[in-house]
Parts: C-alpha cells; sequence; structure tokens
C-alpha cells in the first residue's frame, strides 16, 4: 500500500474538503498574486490533430524551460524531466528521473490529479514509487527536489537526448559535471546535490545512488551555459549561491506578477479570464536571453561575443511577426528593441537575417522574410535602438539575393530571378518533374504563398526604404508588393497559380496541392490564402470589383462547405483545424481574416465572429487552442482579440477594434502611462458595439492608431445585445 508523508497527507486533506477542482489544487499552494490565479498552463495540452502545447515552467522569456516529458496531458506516465527545452517543440538537454532503485528503467506513472503546474513552479507525485519531485527555475539555473518515501532506495539517473558528444562526471561526491552536444552546440552543466552519493556510469547514462543515511528530500541545485564550464559554475554562484528552493520559488513568481499584471481586466467570466491570462503567459515563452556575464554563444558565427544588452534567439517568425511581436511593441518596447537587434548582429555574423532563428543559428522553416515587417513595424512604433542601417541593408539582401524556397538557406536560384522578372513564383503542373534541385523534397514550391507572402516582405522593405529616405528603392520594392495581383483569378475570384508560360493552372483551390497544398498553398487551402493581403486590403476590394463583392465573399468564406469528410480533409490538411466553413482558426494565417468586415460595411460581423470564434475555439481546459500554438504565436491573438482590438497589418502603426470580452483593460505602459479600454455593459450578450469614444470624442470608425494607444488613451465603448449596423459603417465608403 503507498503511504502518503505526513505533510503530504494533510495538504490532501484541504485540497479535498475546498474543491474538487484540479485547478483548485494548484491554486490552494501557489495562486500567485493578482491575476496569476488565472493562469493555467495545462490548457492546450491536447493537440486538436498536431503538436499541443507543452506546460513549462521558466521565468518570462528566460533559457531555462522545464516541461515533464510525455505525450501529452493524456498520457499519466513520465519519461523524465530536462533541465532544460534548448527551442521550442525542438529539443531538450540533459534528462534526470528519480527511481528507487539505479538500475529502474520504467517510466513515471503520475496522477494527473496530483500534479501542480503554475508557471514558477512544478511538482508531481509518482504514485508506483511514491515520490514526489519539486522544481522551480531560475534564469540559468533550476533547482529540483525529490521527496522519497521513507523506506527504500533513493536515486537519480541522469540521460541525453541527443547524439553526438556527451558526459557525465563528478568534480566531488556532491558536484556533478556534464556536457551534451545539441545541433552543434555544446552546452555545459554544473549541478550540486545536497547529499553525498555514488554513481556508476551505464552507456551514456549516469546512475547516482545516495547512501543510506541521505536526507529524505533530495534536492538538486545547477546551472547551464552555451558558453563553458567555467561559466556554467559562475552561473550557479550569481543565482543560486544562496537562494533557497523557496526564496528562488518566490523570485520566480515576482518575474511573473510583473508580467501578468501588467494587464489588469474587469468583468468577464472566470472561463475568459483563464484563456486570457494563459495566452499571455504563453507570450513570454519565447524569444530567450542567452547572455551570460554580458557574453553569449552565437550559432551564427560559431563564436562568443561580449555584449552590454542582451541577445534573444528562439524564434519562428511565420508565426510571430503577426500578433506576438506587434503585442510586445505595446508591453515591452524595449525588450523588443533587444530582440530586433539580436536579429542585426545575426545578420552581421551569419551574412543573412534568420528566418527562424534558434541557439544554433537559422532554421529556415516556412516562408517569406516576415522579419522585415517586424522591423518596419517596430520602426514605425518608435523602436529603433539597433543599428537601423545595418537592419536594412539585411533585409535588403534578403529580398534581392537570397532564396524565397521555403525550408531553404542560402543564394537564389532561377525561380527568384524568374520572380523578379515575371512577378510570380511559377508552379508546376500536377504530375510535372521538379526542375530545381533546390526545391525541398517535402515542402515543395508552395508557389501562391510564396508571391504573397512575398509581396507583403516587399511592401514592408518599401515602407522602410520611404522612412529612411531611399526613394528608389521606395519605387522597386512598392512595386514588387503588387506582385500578388499577378496571381489573381478574376473568373474564380482566388489566387491560383501559373506555370512558367503564365498559364493557368487548374486546381481546385479547396484541395489541391498535395500534402498540406504546398505544391501552391502552405498547410492551408486558397481560401485560406484568398485574404493574405494585410498590406493592401484596398487593393484586394479593387479586384473583387468593390466592397460589396468583397463582403459577400467574406460571409462564403465562413459558410463554404468543405466538400468532403473531415477525415480527407485532415488527412491531407492536418493544419486546417478550428473550422467554421472554409475558415481556419488553428492556423496563423487566419488571424486577420475575421477582423476584414471592418473594411466592410458591416463592421458589426467582425463583433460577431470574434466572440464566436474565442468562444467556441479557445476553451480553458486541455483542448483549448485549435491548432499548433507555436509559443505564444497563437496565443498573441488571443490576448489581442480579448482585450478587443487587433493589428491587422504589422508594419502600419494602427488597430482594428473587435468585441472585448471584458468590462475594463487597463494596460501599464512602458513610459508611465496606462492606456485603458472600456466596454460599458459589457457581457456574454452585450457583445456589439453600439458607440465610441476616444479620449471623450466621438469615434466612429473602428480604428485607432498606436501613438493614441501609448500616448495613454482612454477608448470606451458602449455595448449592447443587437448589433448597431450604422456604427463604422462609413469606413466602407
Amino acid at each position: 500500500m503507498i503511504k502518503f508523508s505526513k505533510s503530504y497527507q494533510a495538504m490532501l486533506v484541504v485540497f479535498m474538503a475546498c474543491s474538487t477542482s484540479t485547478s483548485a489544487f494548484a491554486q490552494l499552494q501557489f495562486p500567485g498574486e493578482g491575476n496569476l490565479k488565472y493562469v493555467d498552463p495545462r490548457i492546450g495540452n491536447v493537440g486538436a490533430i498536431l503538436e499541443p502545447t507543452r506546460p513549462t515552467i521558466q521565468l518570462p522569456n528566460q533559457v531555462i524551460r522545464m516541461t515533464p516529458q510525455r505525450a501529452d496531458y493524456i498520457d499519466d506516465q513520465i519519461s523524465n524531466f530536462p533541465l532544460t527545452v534548448v527551442s521550442h517543440r525542438n529539443g531538450q538537454v540533459f534528462s534526470v528521473k528519480p527511481a528507487l532503485s539505479a538500475t529502474d528503467k520504467k517510466r513515471m506513472t503520475y496522477d494527473h490529479d496530483l500534479e501542480v503546474n503554475r508557471p514558477w513552479y512544478y511538482s508531481t507525485y509518482l504514485v508506483d514509487n511514491d515520490i514526489k519531485v519539486e522544481f522551480t527555475p531560475g534564469k540559468k539555473v533550476g533547482i529540483f527536489k525529490f521527496s522519497f518515501p521513507e523506506k527504500g532506495g533513493k536515486a537519480l539517473i541522469f540521460d541525453r537526448y541527443n547524439g553526438g558528444a556527451s558526459e557525465y562526471k563528478f568534480a566531488s561526491d556532491k558536484e556533478l559535471t556534464g556536457m551534451e552536444t545539441w545541433d552543434g552546440v555544446k552546452i555545459y552543466l554544473y549541478g550540486v546535490f545536497n547529499a553525498s552519493s555514488s554513481s556508476e556510469k551505464d552507456g551514456n547514462r549516469l546512475l547516482v545512488t545516495f547512501y543510506t543515511k541521505a536526507p529524505k528530500i533530495i534536492e538538486f541545485r545547477y546551472a547551464l551555459s552555451f558558453i563553458s564550464a567555467d561559466q556554467a559554475k559562475k552561473n550557479y554562484a550569481n543565482e543560486l549561491k544562496s537562494a533557497t528552493f523557496d526564496q528562488q520559488t518566490k523570485l520566480g513568481e515576482a518575474a511573473w506578477s510583473k508580467v501578468i499584471n501588467q494587464i489588469q481586466s474587469t468583468g468577464g467570466t472566470e472561463a475568459q479570464k483563464r484563456s486570457f491570462y494563459t495566452a499571455l503567459y504563453r507570450c513570454y515563452e519565447r524569444m530567450v536571453d542567452i547572455t551570460e556575464d554580458g557574453q553569449y554563444y552565437s550559432g551564427y558565427d560559431k563564436k562568443i561575443h561580449t555584449t552590454n544588452r542582451p541577445f534573444f534567439v528562439d524564434d519562428w517568425v511565420w508565426d510571430t511577426y503577426l500578433a506576438q511581436h506587434p503585442l510586445r511593441t505595446i508591453l515591452n518596447p524595449a525588450m523588443e528593441g533587444d530582440m530586433l537587434n539580436s536579429y542585426v548582429d545575426m545578420y552581421k555574423q551569419s551574412g543573412w537575417v534568420p528566418t527562424f532563428p534558434l541557439l544554433y543559428g537559422d532554421n529556415p522553416c516556412m516562408n517569406g522574410f516576415h522579419s522585415t515587417i517586424t522591423f518596419l513595424d517596430g520602426y514605425r512604433k518608435g523602436i529603433r535602438n539597433y543599428d537601423v542601417m545595418a537592419a536594412y541593408e539585411g533585409m535588403y539582401k534578403n529580398a534581392t539575393q537570397a532564396t524565397m524556397l521555403p525550408w531553404k538557406n542560402g543564394p537564389k536560384t532561377d525561380l527568384e530571378d524568374f520572380y523578379y522578372d515575371k512577378g510570380y513564383f511559377p508552379a508546376l503542373k500536377p504530375g510535372e518533374k521538379e526542375t530545381n534541385t533546390t526545391v525541398h523534397d517535402f515542402e515543395k514550391r508552395q508557389a501562391v504563398a510564396i508571391t504573397l507572402g512575398h509581396s507583403y516582405d516587399d511592401w514592408a522593405l518599401g515602407q522602410m526604404a520611404k522612412e529612411l529616405n531611399k526613394p528608389a528603392d521606395f519605387a522597386k520594392f512598392s512595386a514588387r508588393a503588387d506582385y500578388y495581383k499577378n496571381l489573381w483569378d478574376p473568373k474564380t475570384q482566388m489566387f491560383l497559380p501559373k506555370d512558367k508560360d503564365g498559364n493557368w493552372i487548374d486546381i481546385d483551390p479547396k484541395f489541391a496541392g498535395g500534402m498540406g497544398g504546398r505544391d501552391f498553398y502552405d498547410e492551408n487551402n486558397g481560401w485560406t490564402y484568398l485574404w493574405q493581403v494585410q498590406h493592401d486590403v484596398k487593393g484586394l476590394i479593387n479586384l473583387f470589383g468593390g466592397v460589396p463583392s468583397f463582403e459577400a465573399k467574406l460571409d462564403q468564406l465562413f459558410r463554404e462547405p468543405l466538400g468532403r469528410s473531415k477525415y480527407e480533409l485532415w488527412a491531407k490538411f492536418p493544419d486546417f483545424t478550428g473550422i467554421n466553413g472554409q475558415f481556419s482558426m488553428g492556423n496563423e494565417p487566419s488571424f486577420h481574416i475575421p477582423y476584414l468586415f471592418n473594411f466592410t460595411s458591416s463592421p458589426w460581423k467582425t463583433q460577431k465572429k470574434i466572440r464566436f470564434l474565442l468562444d467556441t475555439w479557445y476553451k480553458d481546459n486541455v483542448f483549448g487552442i485549435p491548432g499548433d500554438e507555436d509559443g505564444g504565436g497563437m496565443s498573441a491573438f488571443v490576448v489581442f482579440s480579448s482585450m478587443g482590438f487587433y493589428p491587422v497589418t504589422p508594419g502600419t502603426p494602427v488597430y482594428t477594434i473587435g468585441s472585448p470580452v471584458f468590462e475594463k483593460v487597463a494596460i501599464d505602459l512602458a513610459n508611465g502611462k496606462q492606456f485603458q479600454m472600456i466596454a460599458n455593459k459589457c457581457s456574454v450578450i452585450n457583445k456589439y458595439i453600439q458607440s465610441a469614444k476616444l479620449n471623450g470624442k466621438v469615434l466612429d470608425t473602428p480604428w485607432f492608431t498606436h501613438e493614441q494607444l501609448v500616448s495613454g488613451g482612454k477608448l470606451e465603448l458602449e455595448m449592447g445585445p443587437l448589433p448597431n449596423k450604422m456604427w463604422g459603417a462609413k469606413i466602407a465608403e
């Protein structure tokens, strides 16, 4: 029979007397200050089809990210605990698992209801062996506590996740050092136990057994470094030399309290607050600051650099340029500037502005040079604390010399030269053999998605040229910003592929293109990519022949049938989740689409759609994210939309208004001012805007500027249960 410790029994008694909610168990012990009580890292831990979220325990934007290794939240077994997740969903280093014997190779069974997930603290109870595991993170450090049963052995099993060079060594009977190689980068470990032990190696594993007289609670305190073994030891001294587990936990809570309580809300349901503040927490998973004592290892030139400001890595720009970076320009513009500066340093060190910058260098995922949009967005919002001219040089080089092929790095090919000359990326006919050996075997050409995405990128580069007084470049890239029009088929009112001879390729835009539609689109179908012209919505409206046709097509998007079963669709388009007609809430390219009604005579439809989408697809449970969350990429949409506004066109410092779920939102700004969004009478029923005032003046359009926001603006909405179809309608004139 399993015997609980007296302290654990007491905790269980209090828990069961107070509530039957598992979330209440966590809040009972570690509620956190203010809005922290609403953060539940388990939300979205079971993915719709593809990757679920991970309940990472970390400090905001810091290196140490721990999450138990399991399939997803449904899995009741944990294989091990990493000392850190090196890159979001891309790998871990240094695994550890507790056991009663060093020869135990079993996975660890746990009880979901006894697990505590807070951003700054984690614990679980391993029911088979009666072991409690606790963890709290620092910046480059972490502390594990393993509470063993009164009787039985005490052991820790250390292993690795990656091939290549690795090692574990004891510097003394209480000091452990290690090194593991992750994608060519050596990561160094220095750790200290609170008890003496013996150890033996078993292949790559290190089996650590603690003596009989060791305390019941074995504590492992450690630090990591990307620079050297000596630096790992210095990182330990900097953060953990005098900090206890409880003190470190309180430091973590304070760090999270600062960022979560930066946004205060009044009203809304408990469920809406849980979804909102958990989404805000996820926006701080990435990027991460890898500087150590004024130094950092760069995977972009494989050298160690000195610096007087943070250096950030781990960003997926295809996902984050839409909402996560724009959100940071509001909440922490100085950090956003440091991140942009990191991109500039990466360019100086590698010769290219990266697309998905990881620790080891650029991981050329997805398509497009969307960092160009992020640079423009920051610049126009006054974030210029980096080498702007070097950034422009890098953006220009990407746009004129780099390959545009998905999931590829390197110089341009004949396909890019074709694009520059003809104004579209050429596609292959179904069954036609690939002629360019550089094209990724799985990712294909994505010809329509490439043309649309780079039209936006080139618009941003042209606008940056205008800001920097480069008229020739402005003219050049402004012309390229219109290349999307070359793939517009007025007959079908769709963006369709053309071959190298300029002939239309006849396809079914709902389903063509192979796996994920990658011959022509990317992860979603032609109905999603129909709206990928954020930089020129008025131009897109003109292609439709005017506002009425544009609005009618938007209506049709949300009603158009799939034309096949969901299982047939998902076998080919697993990213096409959160389905509403042909609209896919579960993938980032869709975020701005419901806000496009604000460009028509019916802004009330945006209000209707946003409330419906938030309520339907972002529930406060383990299924509460409709697609790959992408480490803040999707959560930033929830944060913006719940507050009641959204940046449709990053690069243009303007926000459009949706339908806030709270009666009041107050954002404490970095300049000491506060932006307030007030929605009088707001409720689940009262979701429609009746009238609006901005700083006391009547506002009859669903738009306001970034300058008005950061100046400490006050946007006041009157809400009601029925749409006011006249409010904001003159925007279509």
